[in-house]
């Protein structure tokens, strides 16, 4: 698994290195202390956005700069081991099925499973399906089939 704090860590270190600084310089001029700015670079603890930026003031490079790196590194990262990015999958698309359906990141199947289905419509209900379905049925590239 490729870790963020660790890819952050190795271009800080690496725009450290570059200038031959120590971490004992570094930390001074950041604030930070010594072993918490090597921490950091190892990629064992999390570094705030105020410590990043004291880091990134210290090492005179701009955040935007260390965040472009970090990101190369990570794609560069993604492609080596083929991992999919996150929130997406590299297997077939399909869609889920709506009946009995468990919600995804919060949100409710769009239709009720077959036990909390009434068994006859309430007068005044519409036939057709309406909101949500009607607009799934419209857009959805496969038919839709009820259950």
């Amino acid at each position: 698994m490729v870790l963020l704090r660790r890819m952050l860590g190795d271009v800080l270190r690496r725009h450290r290195v570059r200038q031959s600084r120590t971490l004992r310089d570094v930390s001074v001029a950041a604030g930070v202390s010594l072993g918490y700015l090597s921490e950091v670079e190892r990629g064992r603890k999390e570094a705030s956005s105020e410590l990043l930026a004291a880091i990134c003031g210290a090492l005179d490079v701009s955040l935007a700069e260390v965040l472009r790196e970090v990101s190369d590194d990570l794609a560069r990262e993604e492609r080596r081991l083929r991992v999919a990015p996150v929130g997406f999958s590299s297997g077939p698309r399909t869609l889920p099925t709506l009946a009995g359906s468990r919600p995804v990141a919060g949100i409710a199947p769009l239709v009720p499973s077959r036990t909390e289905r009434p068994t006859s419509r309430p007068a005044g209900r519409p036939a057709t399906p309406v909101g949500p379905v009607a607009l799934l049925m419209t857009r959805s590239s496969t038919p839709f089939v009820a259950a």
